[in-house]
């Protein structure tokens, strides 16, 4: 198969693209036959910051496609299916093998490219905002990078449940594009003190939730804008930087940070019904995710430089 691998950590150039071993279908495998793969922030960041467990190491957590074929076990797939595949990594090819319980049936009639895209943003968003993040209906939340996948999906998702939604992006003109989505209040971290104009949207109470999608130096921001007894999300760091929470900082606030880590549950009977749900919703027409770019797998390094350093809007896939 063709496929994209590192043998070491880095920045994008130290993937390459050209032909690996097909990957081997064990008795709870399900081989798909990739059409769409999406780029995950977890793509990024293990490839910079985590070593290889084996090399040549083939990246990518989540890709749509075809069955291929089932290994001996599977009861809930057959070739010919079309199926979203999750998986710690192998994406990144024409063949990605995934357990039958990482593999998501795709409804009929739903674009593949979409389905592609809805299970990691859309869940992790759910999990940050409601599982573990506890928002109820006139609560506050604000989403740190909600221009990305994770943050648009949370804007839609938390609008929907009746929140208080504030959202920051690099410029006045992306805050336009996220308000269609359900933005209450956007705020251009560039030119605004987001802890200042938290305080005065909550007329100084503070915001009840902050997801944090992208770590580095804002994270002093975002604990600032934080109620008392608030709650913060870890969920990802688009920045490329990991900060860190002090001692005597999360005693003084009172605060709970929670760590989101939703493909540790994607094998679980609550994730498949909620991507279930979610899959339907998205097939409605109630939650969409644009696709800022298109790219062949071939050009994956520029692909994932145009994800760390292009600021896209929503997500960007390659295809196969």
């Amino acid at each position: 198969m063709k496929a994209v691998w590192y043998n070491e950590n880095g920045g994008p150039e130290v993937m390459h693209f050209g032909e690996q071993p097909d990957p081997a279908v064990g008795p709870r495998t399900v081989l798909i036959r990739v059409e769409v793969i999406s780029i995950e922030g977890g793509d990024l960041l293990n490839r910079i910051h985590t070593p290889p467990a084996r090399t040549p190491f083939v990246p990518g957590y989540q890709a749509a496609g075809t069955v291929a074929a089932v290994g001996a076990e599977v009861t809930r797939f057959a070739p010919g299916d079309r199926v979203v595949g999750f998986n710690w990594n192998g994406s990144h090819a024409e063949l990605f093998a995934v357990p039958e319980t990482y593999a998501y049936p795709v409804p009929d009639g739903i674009d593949l490219t979409l389905a592609a895209v809805v299970p990691i943003a859309f869940g992790t968003a759910y999990d940050a905002l409601f599982t573990y993040g506890g928002l109820v209906a006139g609560e506050t939340v604000l989403i740190q990078g909600a221009a990305g996948g994770v943050g648009l999906a949370a804007v839609q998702l938390a609008s929907q449940a009746s929140a208080i939604v504030i959202g920051t992006a690099s410029s006045p003109e992306r805050l336009a594009r996220i308000d269609p989505f359900g933005l209450t209040h956007g705020i251009d971290y560039r030119r605004e003190d987001i802890a200042a104009r938290c305080r005065e949207i909550t007329a100084g109470k503070g915001v009840d939730l902050a997801l944090d999608l992208a770590g580095g130096a804002g994270k002093d921001a975002l604990v600032e804008a934080l109620r008392g007894h608030g709650r913060y999300a870890v969920v990802g760091a688009a920045e490329g930087t990991l900060p860190s929470f002090g001692f005597f900082e999360l005693i003084r606030k009172a605060m709970q940070v929670t760590g989101i880590s939703f493909g540790r549950d994607m094998h679980t009977p609550r994730v498949h019904a909620l991507l279930a749900d979610l899959f339907s919703k998205a097939h409605a027409g109630e939650l969409a995710m644009p696709i800022d770019r298109e790219f062949g797998l071939a050009d994956a390094v520029e692909a994932h430089r145009f994800v760390a350093e292009g600021h896209p809007f929503g997500r960007v896939v390659m295809r196969v």
